[in-house]
This record gives structure tokens, sequence and C-alpha cells, in this order.
């Protein structure tokens, strides 16, 4: 049989390209992939080879699916042929092998693929909430509204968060997120910003904040908006460190714990407060779809043939806001 992937073979250039499907080995099982999504800004990162990418080509963008299982190597046993299970970190591609033990099954018919092929990105925006150790009542803010921050702005307001405060550049994102349950939303330009949080927040600013956009400028506009003794994940990746930041006056002497929260930096087996593995996530993730609490259908923007894929992957080069959400569905290339 043959399948199709998407690759980045050069600086700026992605190209769908076929391959023969294989067979899975022993322990491992073969999915058809249903819907891949486009993780933009990890994508664009290394699509632009920008700094702290590792910088080699070909990359082989995708890790956030769901597909079926389609056939099964010797001695699996904990996954059967039709199973849907979640495509973690197997590319954009029509077909991937991988291993049983490292599948989570999606068994609720209440589920959506659609919405659980989202499940992998939701966990790294989750896992950012989680290390802040929210308490039922205190404020938090989530700076830049990618899918990582959407999801840590409904995920906060789920962990209790009050006000839970959210600012963007791009209008559409802000006003989306409060359709999400966000309480207020700001474009980072505004003026008087830190004292506006204050206000919102009894003039302490926010107690934990997530920082999504990996700028570094962002880092040192969210250690003015942060409460004394107050924490900051680092959610996204801070590729350039440009920013001039004083530690000792933001940072030392207020007290303030700036958590890295890089979705790697997980437990391998068992979970523990405010870190938890990835299945743990997964599954607490696709309950709160089960349930409706949490909402992935609005973020959705497009649903794309991976033909497509050279036009996408050019505009994420080239838009300075491209569209959340992009799923590559993979059953128009069967």
């Amino acid at each position: 049989m043959t399948g199709h992937y998407i690759v980045v073979e050069s600086v700026g250039t992605a190209v769908l390209k076929p391959f023969d499907i294989p067979h899975p080995a022993a322990d491992e099982v073969l999915l058809e992939n249903d819907y891949t999504v486009v993780s933009a800004g990890t994508e664009r990162a290394n699509l632009l080879n920008l700094p702290n990418t590792p910088g080699e080509f070909p990359y082989y963008p995708g890790y956030c699916g769901i597909g079926r299982v389609i056939a099964v190597g010797e001695g699996v046993e904990a996954v059967r042929t039709g199973d849907r299970v979640l495509a973690t970190w197997s590319g954009h591609r029509s077909h991937a092998v991988q291993k049983a033990a490292d599948l989570t099954v999606v068994s609720d018919d209440r589920i959506e693929s659609l919405d659980a092929a989202f499940v992998a990105i939701a966990a790294m925006g989750l896992q950012g909430v989680r290390k802040l150790r929210l308490q039922l009542g205190e404020s938090a803010m989530v700076i830049g509204l990618g899918l990582l921050g959407v999801f840590a702005t409904q995920l906060s307001v789920i962990d209790g968060a009050i006000p839970v405060i959210v600012s963007d550049f791009d209008e559409r994102r802000r006003d989306l997120a409060l359709t999400l349950g966000a309480d207020h939303a700001f474009s980072p330009d505004e003026n008087d910003l830190a004292e506006k949080i204050k206000e919102l927040t009894y003039g302490k600013g926010a107690d934990g904040i997530v920082e999504v956009t990996g700028a570094a400028v962002a880092l040192q506009d969210a250690l003015t908006y942060v409460a004394w003794e107050g924490r900051i994940s680092l959610l996204g990746c801070t590729r350039i460190p440009d920013a001039n930041i004083d530690f000792y006056h933001y940072v030392h002497k207020r007290g303030v714990s700036l958590i890295g929260a890089h979705t790697l930096v997980r437990p391998h087996v068992d979970s523990y407060p405010g870190y938890w593995t990835a299945r743990d996530d997964y599954r607490t993730l696709l309950a709160l779809i089960a349930a409706k609490r949490l909402k992935v259908q609005p973020i959705i923007s497009e649903v794309v043939s991976p033909e497509c894929a050279s036009a996408i992957y050019t505009r994420l080069a080239e838009e300075k806001h491209p569209p959340l959400g992009i799923v590559f569905d993979w059953g128009q290339v069967r």
C-alpha cells in the first residue's frame, strides 16, 4: 500500500510525498490517521530554521492527531484492530507505526474525532497551567493566544481561577478567548496595562501567568503583571533571548517563581502534583471534552486536504497571525 506524508525539505519548503506503508513489528501497531493538527508556533520555527531549533532538514512536522488501528504486530494485546487512538508524535502522515504501549484509546462515543485530534497539543496547555498550582479563587493570566494559549485559558477557568485575563495583539483571538470563558482581554500595547491588571486583581497583579508567546519581551511584560511571590510558567519556547531583564528587581526581590513548562518535562510513570504523565493528561482532557467542559470546535479554523500542505506552510512562514486550528484531513488523500 502507498501512503502520504508531509516533509519540510529545506527552509520554507514543505511538500506532500508518497511512501510505502510498513507493517508493524512486534509490540507495534499500524495507524490509519484521520486528522492531524498543525502546531503553528513549533512548526513555523522549524520551517524557518529559527534559533533553538534542531536546524536539520528534512524536518518531519506534526505531533498531534487521531487515527484507527488497522494492523497489530506480534504480542499486542492492549489495543485491537478498529480501535480509535490518539496519534502522538507520529508526524503529518496518512499512516504511522507506533508502539502499542504508548497509545491512548478513545472509546467514548461522545467524543468526535476532530475534537480528540487536538488532545496532545491541549495537554501542553494543561501542563503549563498545572505547573502554576492555581488555587480556587486565585487570578490567572495567559499571554499569547495561539492554540496552547487558548487551551490554557479554558483550563485556567476550569481550574477555578478568577479573574482569567488574556492578552494578544490579534483582536479575533481575544474575542475567541472571551467566548471560551476569559473574563478580560487586552492587547499587549494598551496604555497602562500593568495598572489595569492590578485594578482587576485587588491591587496585587496576577497570581499565576502562563506565558505562551515565546517572545522574551513578553516575559519581561509578564514580570510587570505578576503579583509578589507569583508564578510564571514558561510554556512558549523562548527561542531568541533578546530582552534585557532585571532579574534582581523583577524576580529575586519580589519572590517570583519562573517555571519551565516544556511538555517533555513530565514523569514517565506516576503523576504527582503539578506534574502529570502525558497519558493521565490525555485521559483528563478526553473526559473534559466528553463532558462538554472543554471546547474544541470554536478553535478550528480550517480543515484541509494534505495536498494543500505547500500553501499552508507558505502562509505559516509569511502571515503574522496565521489561522488557529488548521487540520489536515487524511481521508482526502486515500
